[in-house]
């Protein structure tokens, strides 16, 4: 695929891709709104990332402001070489009390308590954190600024994963419960366009092969 071709040049479209793995990633830390530097195979498949993308005609990034994501953008833009603009509404979900703590350690320690709390949905949100909701509502914002701003054109939004799942959910109508269907695949991009104040998935799980 040598381009991203729009049906119409008032069709924004959005490649959603995730930032290379961290140090904490690793280690099955929940991060959120902390911060740690990608490893050693994040930076290596980060760059592979930039191979594939470099077939997409893109005109800018548009980043979460966040460190991790920041270093993904920086080695991205050795090969894409387009400007950046970071926006905090794109930040990782704010995951309270339980940032820093490892995933195995949450649900062996607060098995009932993340249970119920994975039973809300889109209300769903660690103690002392943001919920699903606020999450989808901050970025569907950003991305709606950011249509308006540059329209017609192709942008790289660099985030989370949970930013991510979030927006694809969002527009898909999932209830962002435990049997929902799987829709974002690990190590994968994904295509939507806004047109008219309303986005659509245009292509799911595309990978580093394009």
């Amino acid at each position: 695929m040598d381009r991203i071709k729009n049906n119409s040049d008032t069709v924004t479209t959005f490649g959603l891709l995730r930032h290379g793995q961290t140090e904490w990633n690793r280690l099955k830390k929940i991060q959120g709104s902390e911060d740690s530097p990608l490893t050693p195979i994040g930076k290596e498949r980060t760059a592979e990332w930039a191979t594939t993308l470099k077939k997409y005609r893109w005109h800018r990034i548009f980043a979460s402001d966040l460190g991790r994501v920041k270093e993904t953008v920086e080695i991205l833009n050795r090969t894409l070489d387009i400007p950046v603009d970071y926006d905090p509404r794109l930040r990782e979900q704010f995951w309270g009390d339980w940032e820093g703590l490892t995933l195995p350690h949450v649900k062996e320690k607060f098995e009932e308590e993340l249970e119920r709390r994975v039973q809300l949905g889109w209300l769903f949100s660690a103690p002392g954190g943001e919920t699903r909701q606020a999450v989808k509502e901050r970025t569907l914002t950003a991305l709606s600024d950011g249509a308006e701003r540059w329209p017609g054109q192709n942008i790289l939004v660099v985030c989370h994963q949970g930013v991510v799942k979030s927006v694809l959910y969002s527009i898909a109508g999932c209830k962002f419960l435990p049997g929902d269907e799987k829709l974002v695949q690990p190590n994968s991009f994904h295509l939507i366009g806004h047109s008219k104040e309303h986005f659509s998935i245009i292509k799911l799980n595309i990978g580093r092969g394009g």
